[in-house]
């Protein structure tokens, strides 16, 4: 799971946001959309659609614009049709990457995810080649303020938690799809604050890597998510903490 921490911690010590707050609301609008669209409005038997609708209502966006996202998913409302197109390759230093889009134009897409792979030292590749090193997980991301981790611990693993990762100021509580849900509740019932609830993907091994090619691996993410097509990146990488420091200066 290192590497999928290690790429939030950098977002979080980069001062970076999902972007503008109205593209991560682009974004977000059309995951729940298509959430909506493609496993029906009700989110009690939608987990992606619950985990669009927490990740939004912690972006602060207005309960307007998510019940009329929805609509538009299930159809209640005419709207743009997007669909999921997922995209493989390989980044600097060899590091498997995993891009989920949402897109109204899969030739644009491609077209301006390939460029940006070639543009940073990357390669596409085909459908597969990559996949395999991602597992799709539920995550729970809790302020780690007035919270124990025992007890957090105590909470979660009953309900079918997995995992608990400890962050820099939060803790990260990883799930089983089917299992999200019942963790979820079992945190916001015993009165701990939720900062995030969603799903991800988590790498089965990394690949340690420094200097330019951490650079250039770093960049090649950014560049990738201020893309308005591309929803997550996933990549497979490690970066030692005092080389961390001094990229992210």
């Amino acid at each position: 799971m290192a590497g999928h921490s290690k790429w939030a911690n950098i977002k979080h010590r980069k001062g970076r946001q999902d972007a503008a707050r109205g593209k991560a609301f682009t974004k977000l609008i059309r995951e729940i959309t298509v959430a909506a669209r493609e496993g029906g409005g009700d989110e009690s038997n939608n987990h992606r659609l619950r985990a669009a609708v927490l990740s939004a209502k912690s972006e602060n966006m207005p309960m307007a614009n998510i019940e009329r996202a929805v609509k538009k998913g299930t159809g209640e409302l005419e709207g743009e049709s997007y669909e999921g197109a997922i995209y493989e390759g390989y980044g600097p230093g060899g590091v498997a990457m995993f891009v989920e889009t949402l897109t109204d134009n899969r030739n644009r897409t491609v077209s301006e995810v390939r460029h940006l792979f070639s543009k940073y030292n990357g390669s596409m590749a085909e459908s597969g080649a990559v996949a395999w090193v991602f597992e799709q997980k539920g995550l729970v991301i809790v302020p780690k303020d007035g919270v124990e981790e025992d007890d957090l611990m105590l909470v979660t693993l009953d309900a079918g938690a997995e995992d608990i990762s400890e962050e820099e100021s939060t803790f990260e509580i990883y799930a089983s799809l089917p299992d999200l849900e019942a963790v979820r509740k079992a945190i916001e019932d015993a009165g701990i604050e939720i900062e995030r609830a969603e799903l991800t993907r988590i790498p089965q091994n990394t690949v340690p890597v420094e200097g330019k090619t951490a650079q250039q691996l770093l960049t090649l993410m950014e560049m990738l998510e201020d893309n308005d097509d591309v929803q997550r990146v996933y990549a497979n990488f490690e970066i030692d903490d005092e080389e961390l420091a001094a990229l992210t200066a």
